[in-house]
């Protein structure tokens, strides 16, 4: 059974519970107010017979001994004219007087207990619910007492229900009818109700049985115009749905471009083995060769493998520590490490401001490495490395500067990429993998800050490492970033 069904069925079911206990309270109200009415037209007409009496009821007559008697006069009954009453005057010991005219000459007897009527029920008597002739009458027995508390006789006024029970079967057809009326149209308008509001939920469903069939994660759901939860519920979908495409094609390319880096160290291992294999041992300068060749190889591999375990710790958010770090000791290390690996390319310091930061040191290290390794990789001889440290409107600045090519400005946007190379023809012995760049990214951004890059196309390019100072809250950004050299 479907969702849409069973919410159909929830909605109606809970819907014809209310009708019911609804339709049950109407009925009872309306039977208790007619029954009600019914037992005020009885006294209402007890009231009136008995006026009637009073008037007029009582014949006196002699006894033998001389003395006046008052004895009750049944003929008095004939004055009281109700079409839907009817009187009956009984004597003390249960015969009847006189009726009227509308009882059509029925005897409806006295019910049990009415013979034992004293003066003191007068305002209470006895109240009745016969059938006769398949038809229901409330009736109302009260005694005819005299002033002297002296029971001269019963009344019996009746009324028959049949416009009460007809009244009630109408109300119940009314009810019935009504709410199976109502259900129905309930029942319909949850469906298209359901349907519309469900929509959402199977285009979503159909998307993702597309991308399943399809293997295409560039789909999406449609979204809907109204701003209710099924239109954050799309839009979440939607935004998931991108992430994903984003970490799938990120990850194909990585496998890709990981493949393609190790593939020419691995290769040219594999061509130093076979020179070895072919008696190379014999030969001291070309064994010297191999091995040279070979350990580079080996040391690419190992950078690579280290440079992806970084890459590997930021995509897991590992954190990193929160350590004391004087930034000017931190500069001059890294000056002296990279010196040996300059060449013909000069390496100079510029500011060094003194400036303490709290981090991770080997990290900081490590991304001021990659960006001196960068710079030198891509100086001419007789080029210029300047490494410089200031302190700039609350937070340090790291910078490299060199006077290499440059970055085209279609390159600027990429060159944070994984495995991107401004230069593809570089080779890839002098290239790197194209992480460091990467890496240095991540550093920035795991302690609160930012790397950015200014570069003029044959005149160079300067990266500079921004990092929040201990005293201050990550505010905003400089909005001079570009290194003096360039403006």
């Amino acid at each position: 059974m479907s969702f849409r069904t069973r919410l159909t069925l929830a909605y109606s079911g809970f819907f014809a519970l209310a009708l019911f206990l609804l339709g049950l309270g109407i009925y009872f109200s309306v039977r208790q107010s007619l029954y009600g009415g019914v037992e005020r037209d009885l006294w209402a007409a007890t009231q009136q017979v008995r006026a009637i009496f009073n008037a007029g009821g009582l014949e006196p007559i002699r006894t033998p001994s001389g003395e006046i008697s008052l004895f009750l006069k049944g003929e008095f009954i004939q004055i009281f004219n109700n079409p839907n009453l009817t009187a009956q005057v009984f004597s003390p010991t249960g015969d009847l007087l006189d009726s009227t005219p509308n009882l059509d000459g029925q005897d409806l007897a006295l019910p049990s207990g009415s013979l034992t009527l004293g003066a003191d029920q007068i305002n209470t008597g006895i109240m009745s619910l016969r059938e006769m002739n398949n038809i229901h009458i409330q009736s109302l027995v009260t005694p005819l007492v005299l002033k002297n508390g002296q029971v001269v006789g019963i009344l019996q006024v009746s009324r028959s229900l049949r416009d009460v029970e007809l009244t009630l079967r109408m109300l119940t057809v009314i009810l019935l009818g009504g709410s199976a009326i109502a259900i129905l149209i309930t029942a319909m308008g949850t469906t298209l109700l359901s349907w519309r509001a469900l929509l959402p939920i199977d285009m979503v469903t159909q998307t993702a049985q597309g991308i399943v069939r399809a293997e295409d994660l560039g789909q999406r759901v449609p979204v809907p115009p109204q701003q209710d939860e099924l239109h954050r519920l799309t839009v979440t979908i939607n935004d998931l749905l991108g992430r994903m495409e984003t970490l799938f094609n990120t990850q194909q390319r990585f496998v890709a471009d990981v493949s393609h880096e190790l593939r020419t160290p691995l290769a040219a291992m594999q061509g130093n083995l076979e020179l070895l294999a072919r008696g190379a041992t014999n030969n001291p300068e070309i064994l010297d060769e191999v091995m040279g060749d070979m350990r580079r190889e080996t040391a690419r591999l190992i950078r690579m493998v280290n440079d992806l375990l970084v890459l590997a710790q930021s995509d897991t958010r590992r954190q990193i520590r929160a350590e004391p770090v004087e930034l000017d000791t931190l500069l001059l290390e890294v000056y002296r490490e990279l010196r040996p690996l300059t060449g013909e390319v000069t390496l100079r310091l510029g500011e060094e401001d003194q400036v303490l930061v709290y981090g991770d040191r080997d990290r900081l290290k490590q991304a001021l490495l990659n960006l001196g390794v960068n710079a030198i990789q891509h100086t001419p001889p007789g080029g210029y490395v300047t490494m410089g440290l200031e302190r700039r409107e609350g937070f340090a600045c790291l910078s490299v500067a060199d006077t290499g090519e440059g970055i085209a400005d279609s390159d600027l946007p990429h060159i944070f990429d994984r495995f991107f190379r401004a230069d593809r023809s570089r080779s890839r012995h002098s290239g790197g993998a194209g992480l460091g760049l990467s890496i240095v990214r991540w550093v920035a951004e795991a302690h609160r800050g930012s790397v950015t890059v200014a570069s003029i196309p044959g005149r160079g390019s300067t990266f500079a490492i921004w990092l929040p100072l201990p005293e201050t809250d990550q505010g905003s950004m400089p909005d001079s970033m570009v290194d003096p050299e360039f403006e």
